[in-house]
Protein backbone atom coordinates (compact mmCIF):
# COMPACT_ATOMS: atom_id res chain seq x y z
CA UNK A 1 0.00 0.00 0.00
CA UNK A 2 1.46 3.72 -0.89
CA UNK A 3 2.05 5.81 1.48
CA UNK A 4 -0.19 9.39 1.63
CA UNK A 5 1.18 12.64 2.22
CA UNK A 6 -0.60 15.70 2.94
CA UNK A 7 0.54 19.06 4.08
CA UNK A 8 -0.32 22.00 6.08
CA UNK A 9 -0.76 24.84 4.72
CA UNK A 10 1.43 28.05 4.96
CA UNK A 11 0.15 31.49 5.22
CA UNK A 12 -3.27 30.53 7.11
CA UNK A 13 -1.00 30.04 10.41
CA UNK A 14 2.48 31.85 10.89
CA UNK A 15 4.27 30.69 14.39
CA UNK A 16 7.68 31.47 14.04
CA UNK A 17 8.31 27.61 14.50
CA UNK A 18 7.94 27.47 11.17
CA UNK A 19 6.45 30.33 8.69
CA UNK A 20 8.76 31.25 6.29
CA UNK A 21 9.38 35.03 5.80
CA UNK A 22 6.83 35.53 2.41
CA UNK A 23 4.57 34.59 3.72
CA UNK A 24 4.08 37.19 6.19
CA UNK A 25 2.68 39.56 2.93
CA UNK A 26 1.15 36.02 1.57
CA UNK A 27 -3.22 35.74 1.39
CA UNK A 28 -6.29 34.17 -0.15
CA UNK A 29 -4.82 33.70 -3.58
CA UNK A 30 -1.88 32.46 -2.73
CA UNK A 31 -3.57 29.55 -0.23
CA UNK A 32 -5.73 29.02 -3.81
CA UNK A 33 -2.62 28.55 -6.10
CA UNK A 34 -1.12 26.30 -3.39
CA UNK A 35 -4.18 24.00 -2.90
CA UNK A 36 -4.65 23.42 -6.20
CA UNK A 37 -0.91 22.37 -6.70
CA UNK A 38 -1.40 19.84 -4.15
CA UNK A 39 -4.66 18.94 -5.75
CA UNK A 40 -3.28 18.20 -8.68
CA UNK A 41 0.42 16.70 -7.51
CA UNK A 42 -1.89 13.88 -5.74
CA UNK A 43 -1.61 15.50 -2.44
CA UNK A 44 -4.10 13.37 0.21
CA UNK A 45 -4.80 16.37 2.13
CA UNK A 46 -4.58 20.29 2.87
CA UNK A 47 -4.71 20.56 6.77
CA UNK A 48 -5.34 24.38 8.93
CA UNK A 49 -4.77 24.99 12.31
CA UNK A 50 -7.51 26.88 14.73
CA UNK A 51 -6.57 29.00 17.62
CA UNK A 52 -9.73 31.72 18.26
CA UNK A 53 -6.88 34.53 20.03
CA UNK A 54 -4.12 34.96 21.11
CA UNK A 55 -2.79 36.79 24.44
CA UNK A 56 -0.30 39.08 23.80
CA UNK A 57 2.38 37.24 25.58
CA UNK A 58 2.02 34.34 23.20
CA UNK A 59 1.40 36.80 19.97
CA UNK A 60 5.47 37.57 19.08
CA UNK A 61 6.23 33.98 18.84
CA UNK A 62 2.82 32.64 18.13
CA UNK A 63 1.76 35.60 15.89
CA UNK A 64 -1.42 36.34 16.04
CA UNK A 65 -2.55 35.18 11.93
CA UNK A 66 -4.20 32.14 12.62
CA UNK A 67 -7.15 32.00 9.98
CA UNK A 68 -10.40 30.23 10.57
CA UNK A 69 -10.01 26.34 9.78
CA UNK A 70 -13.73 26.06 8.80
CA UNK A 71 -13.62 28.83 6.57
CA UNK A 72 -10.75 28.41 5.15
CA UNK A 73 -11.06 24.55 4.11
CA UNK A 74 -14.69 25.67 2.84
CA UNK A 75 -13.14 28.28 0.13
CA UNK A 76 -10.63 25.50 -0.52
CA UNK A 77 -13.35 23.11 -1.26
CA UNK A 78 -14.79 25.15 -3.83
CA UNK A 79 -11.50 25.38 -6.31
CA UNK A 80 -10.30 22.12 -5.77
CA UNK A 81 -11.56 18.55 -6.50
CA UNK A 82 -10.00 15.80 -4.71
CA UNK A 83 -8.05 17.02 -1.38
CA UNK A 84 -9.61 15.81 1.65
CA UNK A 85 -10.29 18.89 4.28
CA UNK A 86 -8.49 17.98 7.56
CA UNK A 87 -8.84 20.48 10.48
CA UNK A 88 -5.17 19.77 12.57
CA UNK A 89 -6.10 20.42 15.15
CA UNK A 90 -9.57 22.27 15.62
CA UNK A 91 -9.85 22.74 19.19
CA UNK A 92 -13.04 21.41 19.27
CA UNK A 93 -13.27 22.18 23.62
CA UNK A 94 -13.55 25.77 23.40
CA UNK A 95 -17.01 25.22 21.75
CA UNK A 96 -20.31 23.63 22.17
CA UNK A 97 -20.43 20.11 20.30
CA UNK A 98 -23.41 21.06 18.78
CA UNK A 99 -21.88 24.24 17.25
CA UNK A 100 -19.07 22.30 16.04
CA UNK A 101 -21.05 19.39 14.58
CA UNK A 102 -22.85 22.66 12.43
CA UNK A 103 -19.78 23.71 11.17
CA UNK A 104 -17.97 21.14 10.30
CA UNK A 105 -21.32 19.23 8.94
CA UNK A 106 -21.50 21.76 6.71
CA UNK A 107 -18.55 22.14 5.56
CA UNK A 108 -18.65 18.15 4.62
CA UNK A 109 -21.74 18.60 2.75
CA UNK A 110 -20.42 21.53 0.79
CA UNK A 111 -17.60 19.78 -0.40
CA UNK A 112 -19.16 16.49 -1.28
CA UNK A 113 -17.72 14.26 1.81
CA UNK A 114 -14.03 15.33 1.89
CA UNK A 115 -13.81 16.17 5.63
CA UNK A 116 -11.21 14.72 8.63
CA UNK A 117 -11.54 16.65 11.37
CA UNK A 118 -8.69 16.56 13.65
CA UNK A 119 -9.09 17.51 16.98
CA UNK A 120 -6.87 18.53 20.15
CA UNK A 121 -7.04 19.33 23.57
CA UNK A 122 -5.26 22.91 22.98
CA UNK A 123 -2.71 24.86 25.05
CA UNK A 124 -3.87 28.48 25.77
CA UNK A 125 -5.06 29.18 28.73
CA UNK A 126 -6.41 32.80 27.66
CA UNK A 127 -8.22 31.41 25.03
CA UNK A 128 -10.50 29.09 27.21
CA UNK A 129 -11.22 31.48 29.92
CA UNK A 130 -12.07 34.32 27.47
CA UNK A 131 -14.48 31.80 25.70
CA UNK A 132 -15.65 30.06 29.15
CA UNK A 133 -14.40 27.43 28.43
CA UNK A 134 -12.81 24.77 31.32
CA UNK A 135 -8.89 24.71 30.49
CA UNK A 136 -8.15 22.79 33.72
CA UNK A 137 -10.46 19.38 32.45
CA UNK A 138 -9.96 20.48 29.24
CA UNK A 139 -8.66 16.38 28.42
CA UNK A 140 -11.81 15.19 30.29
CA UNK A 141 -14.33 17.70 28.08
CA UNK A 142 -12.06 16.64 25.06
CA UNK A 143 -12.95 13.13 25.52
CA UNK A 144 -16.36 13.63 26.13
CA UNK A 145 -16.68 16.28 23.38
CA UNK A 146 -15.60 13.66 20.77
CA UNK A 147 -18.22 11.46 21.91
CA UNK A 148 -20.89 13.85 21.43
CA UNK A 149 -19.40 15.13 17.95
CA UNK A 150 -19.68 11.06 17.11
CA UNK A 151 -23.29 11.19 17.82
CA UNK A 152 -23.61 15.24 16.06
CA UNK A 153 -21.78 14.42 12.59
CA UNK A 154 -23.88 10.83 13.25
CA UNK A 155 -26.46 9.88 10.31
CA UNK A 156 -28.94 11.39 12.40
CA UNK A 157 -31.51 14.06 11.94
CA UNK A 158 -32.04 14.32 15.88
CA UNK A 159 -28.83 13.02 17.30
CA UNK A 160 -28.54 12.80 21.02
CA UNK A 161 -25.93 12.61 23.69
CA UNK A 162 -25.92 12.48 27.51
CA UNK A 163 -22.91 13.06 29.37
CA UNK A 164 -21.39 14.41 32.18
CA UNK A 165 -20.84 18.32 30.22
CA UNK A 166 -23.11 18.31 27.71
CA UNK A 167 -26.35 17.34 27.20
CA UNK A 168 -28.84 17.12 24.20
CA UNK A 169 -31.70 15.89 22.35
CA UNK A 170 -34.51 16.30 20.62
CA UNK A 171 -32.60 18.92 18.10
CA UNK A 172 -32.38 18.52 14.44
CA UNK A 173 -29.86 19.52 12.47
CA UNK A 174 -29.26 19.61 8.78
CA UNK A 175 -27.70 19.52 6.25
CA UNK A 176 -25.84 16.32 7.58
CA UNK A 177 -22.69 15.05 6.37
CA UNK A 178 -21.60 13.70 3.00
CA UNK A 179 -19.83 11.03 4.90
CA UNK A 180 -21.59 7.97 6.50
CA UNK A 181 -18.95 8.31 9.36
CA UNK A 182 -16.40 11.61 9.58
CA UNK A 183 -13.14 10.37 10.20
CA UNK A 184 -11.31 11.96 13.24
CA UNK A 185 -7.94 11.80 13.91
CA UNK A 186 -6.63 12.74 17.41
CA UNK A 187 -3.51 15.09 17.64
CA UNK A 188 -0.65 15.12 20.05
CA UNK A 189 1.52 12.97 21.64
CA UNK A 190 1.46 13.10 25.66
CA UNK A 191 0.36 9.78 27.02
CA UNK A 192 -3.13 11.12 27.54
CA UNK A 193 -3.42 12.11 24.08
CA UNK A 194 -1.77 9.14 22.57
CA UNK A 195 -4.57 6.88 24.51
CA UNK A 196 -7.09 9.51 23.54
CA UNK A 197 -6.29 8.33 20.03
CA UNK A 198 -6.13 4.79 20.19
CA UNK A 199 -9.97 4.62 22.12
CA UNK A 200 -11.84 7.26 20.60
CA UNK A 201 -10.16 8.35 17.40
CA UNK A 202 -10.07 6.60 13.89
CA UNK A 203 -6.52 8.66 13.19
CA UNK A 204 -3.41 10.29 15.14
CA UNK A 205 -1.84 13.23 14.74
CA UNK A 206 1.52 13.00 16.54
CA UNK A 207 2.57 16.66 17.55
CA UNK A 208 6.32 16.50 15.69
CA UNK A 209 7.34 13.39 17.59
CA UNK A 210 10.97 12.87 16.09
CA UNK A 211 11.43 9.32 14.10
CA UNK A 212 13.47 7.35 16.74
CA UNK A 213 10.11 8.23 19.09
CA UNK A 214 7.32 6.89 16.53
CA UNK A 215 7.48 2.93 16.63
CA UNK A 216 6.98 3.46 20.84
CA UNK A 217 4.19 5.24 20.33
CA UNK A 218 2.54 3.26 17.54
CA UNK A 219 2.83 0.21 18.97
CA UNK A 220 1.33 1.77 22.59
CA UNK A 221 -1.75 2.39 19.81
CA UNK A 222 -1.89 -1.20 18.84
CA UNK A 223 -1.91 -2.42 22.17
CA UNK A 224 -4.18 -0.32 23.42
CA UNK A 225 -6.74 -0.71 21.03
CA UNK A 226 -6.31 -4.59 21.01
CA UNK A 227 -6.85 -4.56 24.77
CA UNK A 228 -10.31 -2.77 23.97
CA UNK A 229 -11.34 -4.70 21.41
CA UNK A 230 -11.51 -2.09 18.77
CA UNK A 231 -11.12 -3.53 15.37
CA UNK A 232 -12.05 -0.64 12.90
CA UNK A 233 -9.39 1.00 10.80
CA UNK A 234 -6.97 3.50 11.88
CA UNK A 235 -4.62 5.70 10.58
CA UNK A 236 -1.47 6.46 11.99
CA UNK A 237 0.17 9.77 10.76
CA UNK A 238 3.41 11.52 11.43
CA UNK A 239 5.37 15.29 10.61
CA UNK A 240 8.37 14.78 8.86
CA UNK A 241 11.34 16.83 8.69
CA UNK A 242 11.67 19.72 6.33
CA UNK A 243 12.37 18.80 2.96
CA UNK A 244 13.08 20.23 -0.40
CA UNK A 245 13.47 18.42 -3.65
CA UNK A 246 16.87 18.73 -5.38
CA UNK A 247 19.85 20.22 -4.51
CA UNK A 248 19.12 23.79 -2.78
CA UNK A 249 21.44 26.70 -3.81
CA UNK A 250 20.34 28.58 -0.55
CA UNK A 251 20.69 27.68 3.04
CA UNK A 252 17.48 25.29 4.57
CA UNK A 253 18.53 24.51 7.84
CA UNK A 254 20.72 21.72 9.02
CA UNK A 255 17.06 19.59 9.41
CA UNK A 256 16.00 19.59 6.20
CA UNK A 257 16.25 16.22 4.08
CA UNK A 258 17.37 17.51 0.60
CA UNK A 259 18.82 15.37 -2.56
CA UNK A 260 17.52 13.82 -5.42
CA UNK A 261 14.03 12.28 -5.71
CA UNK A 262 15.11 8.95 -5.05
CA UNK A 263 17.29 9.62 -1.74
CA UNK A 264 14.24 11.46 -0.24
CA UNK A 265 12.19 8.28 -1.25
CA UNK A 266 14.41 6.18 0.36
CA UNK A 267 14.69 7.95 3.56
CA UNK A 268 10.73 8.66 3.74
CA UNK A 269 9.92 5.02 2.96
CA UNK A 270 11.51 4.37 7.09
CA UNK A 271 7.97 5.66 8.01
CA UNK A 272 5.62 3.00 6.55
CA UNK A 273 8.54 0.57 7.53
CA UNK A 274 7.21 1.51 11.04
CA UNK A 275 3.53 1.42 10.93
CA UNK A 276 2.65 5.65 9.30
CA UNK A 277 0.12 5.30 7.08
CA UNK A 278 0.22 9.33 6.18
CA UNK A 279 3.07 11.66 6.36
CA UNK A 280 2.27 15.51 6.49
CA UNK A 281 5.32 17.26 4.62
CA UNK A 282 6.85 20.81 4.85
CA UNK A 283 9.01 22.18 2.23
CA UNK A 284 11.24 25.14 3.16
CA UNK A 285 10.75 27.77 0.30
CA UNK A 286 11.00 31.41 -0.57
CA UNK A 287 8.02 32.35 -2.22
CA UNK A 288 4.64 30.68 -3.51
CA UNK A 289 6.47 29.81 -6.52
CA UNK A 290 9.14 28.14 -4.96
CA UNK A 291 6.48 26.06 -2.63
CA UNK A 292 4.54 25.10 -5.82
CA UNK A 293 7.45 23.84 -7.32
CA UNK A 294 8.39 21.91 -4.30
CA UNK A 295 4.83 21.10 -4.19
CA UNK A 296 4.75 19.66 -7.98
CA UNK A 297 8.01 17.87 -7.55
CA UNK A 298 7.48 15.86 -4.94
CA UNK A 299 4.21 14.91 -5.99
CA UNK A 300 5.87 13.61 -9.67
CA UNK A 301 9.34 12.46 -8.44
CA UNK A 302 9.23 11.68 -5.09
CA UNK A 303 5.83 10.12 -4.12
CA UNK A 304 5.76 7.25 -7.05
CA UNK A 305 8.79 5.98 -5.13
CA UNK A 306 6.77 5.70 -1.94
Amino acid sequence: MSLAYGIQLPVQSQSTMYAEPWEADAGPADLVEIARAADRAGFAYVAACDHVAIPRRLAEAMSTVWYDPVATLAHLAAVTTRLRLLSHVAVVGLRHPLVTAKQYATLDHLSGGRLVLGVGAGHVREEFEALGADFERRGTVLDETIDALRAALGPDEFPSHHGKTYDFEGLGQRPRPAQARVPVWVGGSSPAAVRRAALRGDGWLPQGDPRDRLPAQIERIRRLRAEAGVEEPFTVGAITEPLYVGPPSWNVGRRTLTGSPQALAESLRAYPAMGVDQIQVRFRCRSRSELIDQITAFGAEVAPHL
